[in-house]
C-alpha cells in the first residue's frame, strides 16, 4: 500500500507538469523513415519513401539478414531499431516479449519479458498486438495478450506497467485477439472488451487512456455496445473537416470515432453481427471501413464501404458498399483515387474509392490475414500461404514483381511447422529497407546500407483550443486507493473539438459513495477500514466531469456478507455486476451467488483488490450446484495463481495461465454438489526471484488438512497480482467466508 501512495505523488506532480505545459496538446513529428506504429508513421498503411526493391531472393539478392524470432504481429522502427512483439520460449518457460534488434544486422539489442495469466489466449496466439513508439521520447508501449500494459525506456528498462486485465476485468478469448496501443500526445490508447463496476459494470469494448509517462488512467470511454468477441483492428487518428478522430473497429460489430485527448464519441457506424479485425483508411471525408461477417441486410458475407466521416451520431447509410468478399483481416490502403484490400481467400482487389467500382482482382495465394503497406507505387505483403509479394498497380492491373516463398517452419511461434512460413502481420518501410515477420523469424530487405532520409513523414502543429468550454475531464480519472490517502485531481477543460483549454481551479467539488472530503481537487479518504466504491465530481458552470474511486480494505479481511441485503454486490468487486455475481439467503445464511448462466457470461473471472498485493494468504467457502451430473469448477485467486475445484473432473488444480497446462498442477479430489468445501491458497515471493504458491481444499467444518495438497515453485513467477474469484457455472454457485491476511 506504501508504493501505491507512492505512485499517487508522482502521479499527481506529472499530470500538474502536464497540465501547465500543455504538452498533451504537443506537436507530433516523425522522422521519415520511421515507422512507429504497426501501420506506419499516419496509420494508413503508407511510405512515402522512394527508390525501394523491386525483387529479392532468400539469402539473395537484397536479402539482408534474418533473425530467428517468430511472432503473429508487425515490427516497428525508430532509428536504428526494429522492435517486435513476441512470445519467448516455449511450455511452461513461455512468457510474452517486446524485443530491440539492431535495423543493421538483427542482432539482439536488448529484450524485456512480461508473463502471461489470467488469460485465455492460447499458447499459439501470444503476442497479436505490435508495440508502439512514442516519436518524443522514444519509450516503447505494448499491451499483452493477458491485457497488461507494458512501457519501456528506449533501452528496454520498464516504466510502468499496468493490468487491464484485472482492473478491469478484461475479456481475452481463445481466439487471443488484441489491439495495438496508439499514442496522441501524452496519452497511450489501449482497447479491450472490459467490465468493471457501477456505471461501467457491464462488459464493453472500451478505450483506456493512460499518461504515457505514469501509467496514471486519463479517460474511459465506451462509445458502443455489449462485444460479440475480441477484436484486433489497427486504430488510426485522422482529421476531418478540421475535427481529430481516434477511429477504429470493435468487438462489438462497429466502426466507432472518437476525440482522442477525451475519448468523447463523435459517431459510430455498425457494420457487421461479429467483431470487426480491420483497420480504417480516410481520404477527405471518405472513411473505408470493411469486414468480413455478416451484414444485416444480406446473406452475403463481407463488406466494404466507404462512409461519410464528418458526420456525428449513429451512421445509417453508406456512400457506398461491396458486399459478398469477406475482407476480414487484411486493412486496406489508399492509393490516389483506388483503394487495394486483400480478401480472405488471399485476393488482391483495387476499387475505385468514390464509386466502389471493383477495378481488377489478382490473386497471391489462398488464406491472408496480412495487411498491405503501399511505397515507391509498390505494394508489400506476406500472405498465411507462406509468400511475400511485390505488387505494382495501376488502374488497370496487377503487376507481380516478386513472389518470395518463405522456408519451411521449424520452429513457429504460431506452432504450425511444416509449412512455409506463414505471415501474417504487415510490414515496415524504413530507410530503404523492408522488415516482416513470419511465424519462425524477422527478416529484413533492401538496401545494404540504411539511407539517410532528412526530412520529415508527419509534422503536425500544436493543437489550441479556442472558444468556450465543451468538455470537463476529470484526471486520474480511475483511482484504487487505501483508508486515509490523500491525493491531488485536476480538473480539465477541453473545446467543442476536443482541444485542451485550461485547468480550471475553480472548480466545485462533490463525493458521491465515498466517506472523506475533497476541495479544490484534493481528495482525502476517510480512515474507516471499509471497503467502498464511488465518484468524485467536479463541477464549472453547466459542465461536469467525474472520476471514480475504489477504496481497498486493508489486510487483514474477511467478508461474510451478513452486512449485505439480497441482490447487493460488495462495492468496486470487478466484474462481479457483469459476472452476475449477487448477495442472496442460502440456508438462513448470506452467501454470495453466482446466479446459473448458460450464456458466456457463465464462465468468468471477478477481481476484489488492487494488483500490487503480493505476499498474502486467500481462503474461502465454495459450492457448485449439479444438473444432469454437470457441476461448476469454482476457486479463488491469489497473485495471479486460481486455485481451483473442477467438478466434472473431480480435481484440484493450481494454474496461472489456464490454456497453458505444462505449468498447471493437478491432484485428484473428489467432492461432492450441493456441499461446501473450503480452499486455501498462499503465495510468497522467494528471496532467488521464484514464487511459491501452495493450495489445500477440504469439507467445511472438519479439520484443516497439515499438509499442502499442491506446491509450486514458479522460476517464472508472478510477484504480485490481484485477489479475485473463478466460477464456469452453468447451473450456478455459491461462495462465503473469504478472508484474506499478509503472510507471516
Amino acid at each position: 500500500m506504501k508504493m501505491m501512495l507512492r505512485n499517487m505523488c508522482v502521479v499527481a506532480v506529472a499530470l500538474a507538469l502536464a497540465v501547465m505545459t500543455g504538452t498533451a496538446q504537443g506537436a507530433r513529428r516523425v522522422a521519415l523513415g520511421d515507422w512507429p506504429e504497426a501501420r506506419g508513421p499516419n496509420r494508413d498503411g503508407v511510405s512515402q519513401e522512394t527508390g525501394l526493391i523491386d525483387k529479392w531472393a532468400l539469402n539473395g539478392e537484397n536479402f539482408l539478414w534474418r533473425a530467428p524470432f517468430g511472432g503473429r504481429s508487425a515490427p516497428i522502427v525508430t532509428g536504428n531499431r526494429v522492435y517486435v512483439q513476441n512470445p519467448a520460449g516455449r511450455g511452461a518457460a513461455m512468457q510474452e516479449r517486446v524485443m530491440a534488434l539492431d535495423a543493421d544486422t538483427g542482432k539482439v539489442v536488448w529484450e524485456y519479458k512480461f508473463n502471461m495469466f489470467q488469460s485465455d489466449v492460447p499458447t499459439h496466439r501470444v503476442g497479436w498486438a505490435s508495440p508502439a513508439a512514442d516519436p518524443e521520447t522514444g519509450n516503447i508501449y505494448a499491451l499483452g495478450g493477458c491485457a497488461l500494459v507494458v512501457a519501456l525506456s528506449k533501452d528496454g528498462k520498464p516504466l510502468w506497467e499496468r493490468s487491464i486485465g484485472e482492473e478491469f476485468a478484461a475479456f481475452t478469448t481463445h481466439g487471443g485477439r488484441t489491439m495495438s496501443p496508439i499514442l496522441d500526445g501524452d496519452l497511450v490508447i489501449v482497447s479491450a472488451a472490459i467490465s468493471s463496476w457501477g456505471t461501467q459494470a457491464n462488459r464493453a469494448h472500451r478505450f483506456v487512456a493512460l499518461d504515457k509517462r505514469t501509467g496514471e488512467i486519463v479517460w474511459v470511454s465506451t462509445p458502443g455496445g455489449r462485444p460479440y468477441d475480441t477484436a484486433y483492428a489497427l486504430p488510426t487518428i485522422a482529421t476531418i473537416n478540421g475535427l481529430r478522430l481516434l477511429i477504429a473497429g470493435t468487438g462489438d460489430g462497429a466502426v466507432h470515432a472518437m476525440k482522442p485527448q477525451t475519448g468523447e464519441r463523435v459517431w459510430s457506424f455498425v457494420a457487421a453481427k461479429r467483431a470487426v479485425n480491420t483497420g480504417v483508411v480516410v481520404k477527405g471525408t471518405n472513411v473505408i471501413v470493411s469486414h468480413g461477417d455478416e451484414n444485416f441486410d444480406t446473406n452475403a458475407l463481407g463488406m466494404m464501404a466507404a462512409i461519410d466521416g464528418s458526420q456525428t451520431g449513429d451512421i445509417k447509410t453508406t456512400k457506398w458498399a461491396v458486399k459478398g468478399d469477406q475482407f476480414g483481416f487484411s486493412s486496406p490502403v489508399i492509393d490516389g483515387n483506388r483503394v487495394y484490400q486483400i480478401e480472405n481467400g488471399s485476393r488482391l482487389k483495387a476499387f475505385d474509392l468514390e464509386t466502389g467500382r471493383e477495378l481488377w482482382r489478382q490473386s497471391l495465394g489462398t488464406v491472408q490475414k496480412a495487411p498491405l503497406v503501399l511505397a515507391d507505387g509498390k505494394l508489400f505483403v506476406g500472405t498465411e500461404s507462406g509468400k511475400f509479394f511485390i505488387v505494382r498497380p495501376s488502374q488497370e492491373k496487377a503487376q507481380v514483381l516478386s513472389e518470395v516463398e518463405m522456408p519451411i517452419s521449424r520452429d513457429s511461434a504460431q506452432q504450425q511447422e511444416g509449412t512455409p512460413e506463414p505471415i501474417l502481420a504487415g510490414a515496415a518501410v524504413s530507410r530503404g529497407r523492408i522488415f516482416f515477420v513470419s511465424s519462425d523469424a524477422v527478416y529484413a530487405i533492401g538496401s545494404k546500407t540504411a539511407k539517410t532520409l532528412s526530412t520529415t513523414a508527419v509534422d503536425e502543429a500544436a493543437q489550441k483550443g479556442e472558444g468556450d468550454p465543451a468538455y470537463l475531464q476529470v484526471a486520474p480519472t480511475e483511482l484504487v486507493l487505501r483508508p486515509g490517502q490523500t491525493v491531488t485531481l485536476h480538473a480539465r477543460s477541453f473545446d467543442v473539438k476536443g482541444r485542451f483549454l485550461r485547468e480550471e481551479t475553480a472548480a466545485t467539488w462533490s463525493l458521491q459513495g465515498l466517506k472523506g472530503t475533497v476541495a479544490n481537487g484534493t481528495l482525502s479518504i476517510a480512515a474507516d477500514p471499509i471497503e467502498q466504491a464511488g465518484t468524485i465530481k467536479a463541477t464549472v458552470g453547466a459542465l461536469s466531469g467525474e472520476a471514480r474511486a475504489r477504496i481497498v480494505h486493508p489486510l487483514p479481511w474477511t467478508e461474510t456478507f451478513e452486512s449485505y441485503a439480497d441482490g447487493a454486490v460488495p462495492p468496486g468487486w470487478i466484474n462481479a455486476t457483469a459476472g452476475k455475481f449477487s448477495v442472496t439467503t442460502l440456508d438462513g445464511q448470506k452467501v454470495l451467488q453466482k446466479a446459473p448462466d448458460n450464456t458466456i457470461f457463465k464462465r468468468l473471472r471477478a477481481f476484489i483488490g488492487p494488483v500490487d498485493w503480493s505476499n498474502y494468504t486467500f481462503e474461502g467457502d465454495v459450492r457448485a450446484n449439479t444438473r444432469r451430473r454437470q457441476m461448476a469448477d469454482i476457486g479463488i485467486t491469489a497473485q495471479r495463481y486460481t486455485l481451483v475445484l473442477y467438478g466434472n473432473s473431480q480435481q484440484l488444480k493450481l494454474e496461472s495461465w489456464e490454456p497453458e497446462t505444462q505449468r498447471t498442477l493437478t491432484v485428484p479430489f473428489a467432492w461432492k454438489a450441493d456441499t461446501w468445501y473450503h480452499l486455501k491458497l498462499r503465495v510468497e515471493n522467494m528471496p532467488d526471484g521464484k514464487v511459491r504458491a501452495r493450495g489445500k481444499a477440504w469439507p467445511t467444518g472438519e479439520a484443516e488438512p497439515a499438509q499442502w495438497m499442491i506446491d509450486k515453485v514458479d522460476p517464472i513467477g508472478n510477484r504480485q497480482g490481484a485477489p479475485g474469484l473463478f466460477v464456469d457455472a452453468e447451473f450456478g454457485a455459491y461462495l462465503d467466508n473469504l478472508k484474506i491476511v499478509a503472510n507471516q
